[in-house]
């Protein structure tokens, strides 16, 4: 179990990113949930099998077909790993 936190910036709100996270993270069973900053980016919190997350972390740069990535910063989040959460939400 590994859990990641990502901010990603860019055109991310608004145009279906945070269902479309929903959607790619059900079908990789990684655990989380993504919600929106005040500052317009959306911030994604990842955990589940190492891989999985792992290729959820890259899809990040993909995201809806109407949004536009530019940059995705990624830290560990281990305190989530004694605690996980249950499916994944959007805010």
């Amino acid at each position: 179990m590994v859990c990641k936190k990502c901010t990603v910036a860019g055109r991310v709100q608004g145009v279906f990113y945070r269902a479309t996270c929903a959607n790619r993270a059900a079908e990789l069973g990684v655990h989380g949930y993504a919600r929106n900053l005040p500052d317009g980016r959306v911030e994604v919190l990842a955990c589940g099998d190492e891989a999985a997350v792992g290729v959820f972390v890259e899809w990040l740069w993909t995201g809806s077909s109407a949004s536009n990535v530019v940059s995705v910063e990624v830290a560990d989040a281990p305190q989530y790993r004694e605690r996980p959460p249950t499916g994944f939400r959007t805010a």
